[in-house]
């Protein structure tokens, strides 16, 4: 009984289970020292191939720093530019009128009022000039009696002075010059100096070029019994008498019209032409379109007709004003 007790008694107690501690469960998420990836498994890169990362990464900062005075300069000349643009377009909207003249206008034989042009003597000189001296008769011919030919959405035309018959001969003998090579070339000056519109509303040009007008004609003709390839004109060149009054921003009239001058008073009188009743054209009829693209003169004549008016638009008198 005794050795019994004594073998009870060296037993180990058993003790009840302790309780685990509570984890937090960011804790438990987290990667043990095993799960942790190696620095060999992590970096494949070599010694040499890290150097060479280092280096060209220093390469690229130390190129942005140098470069960056650059790009500064590169957009202040951007920025150069677009405000000399500005400046010029202002420079070429705002003209003074150097000189002032009228022109009285009728539309079948009833008075529709005046029309005062301001000339830019300035920055059109020969243009001016040119007007100037139509408007006060001093070339001999001039603008009065002479009727508006075509009458457009955006302008009304005037016909001008003929480089033929009676027109032709007065000139001649004024020892006038009715040649537009430097009409032309103030033309181009004026295109290259100023960009955008130039025909606003309210401006009056004078016709330096038809844009329209086709190519010559090829033909075969027979010289002392040989063939011989010429080139015949269709059509006329403006004389550069023809103006314009643009009613509205033109800016089809670019192409052929030099800016003179504008409208200082009086423009109602040019809207009022601008509503007169006109021969409807017919450039969509497929005969006409064939009869264009051969150089057929008929073509020519029917369209200078388009667009021209059933009244008598007329310049009863004009001259210049101090």
């Amino acid at each position: 009984m005794l050795q019994s007790q004594k073998i009870l008694n060296s037993s180990p107690q058993i003790l009840p289970p302790t309780p685990s501690p509570k984890i937090h469960p960011l804790v438990q998420n987290f990667p043990t020292s095993r799960s942790l990836p190696s620095l060999k498994q992590t970096c494949n890169l070599s010694r040499r191939e890290l150097t060479l990362c280092g280096n060209s990464s220093l390469l690229l900062l130390w190129g942005s720093l140098v470069l960056e005075p650059f790009n500064l300069s590169r957009a202040r000349a951007d920025e150069l530019p677009n405000a000399d643009k500005n400046e010029q377009e202002q420079n070429c909207a705002n003209k003074d009128p150097t000189k002032r003249v009228f022109l009285d206008i009728s539309i079948d034989g009833k008075s529709a009022g005046r029309i005062v042009i301001g000339l830019y003597g300035d920055s059109a000189p020969a243009g001016a000039a040119r007007f100037s001296s139509l408007v006060s008769g001093t070339a001999g011919i001039g603008y009065r009696r002479k009727e508006f030919i075509k009458i457009m959405p955006n302008y009304v035309q005037h016909g001008g002075v003929r480089s033929y018959g009676v027109d032709a001969e007065l000139a001649r003998r004024s020892g006038s010059n009715l040649e537009i090579e430097r009409l032309m070339e103030e033309w181009k000056a004026n295109n290259e100096r100023c960009p955008g519109t130039k025909n606003l509303a309210g401006t009056v040009g004078i016709i330096v070029r038809d844009p329209s007008k086709p190519p010559p004609k090829i033909k075969l003709v027979a010289r002392q019994g040989k063939l011989e390839i010429d080139q015949e004109e269709v059509g006329k060149d403006p004389n550069g008498t023809e103006f314009v009054i643009a009613t509205k921003d033109s800016p089809e009239l670019d192409a052929s019209s030099l800016v003179v001058g504008r409208v200082l008073e009086g423009m109602e009188v040019a809207e009022k032409i601008g509503q007169v009743k006109t021969v409807q054209e017919n450039t969509g009829s497929p005969y006409f379109r064939v009869a264009k693209l051969i150089g057929d003169k008929r073509a020519v004549v029917a369209e200078r007709g388009f667009n021209r008016p059933y009244s008598k638009v007329l310049v009863t008198n004009c001259g210049l004003m101090e």
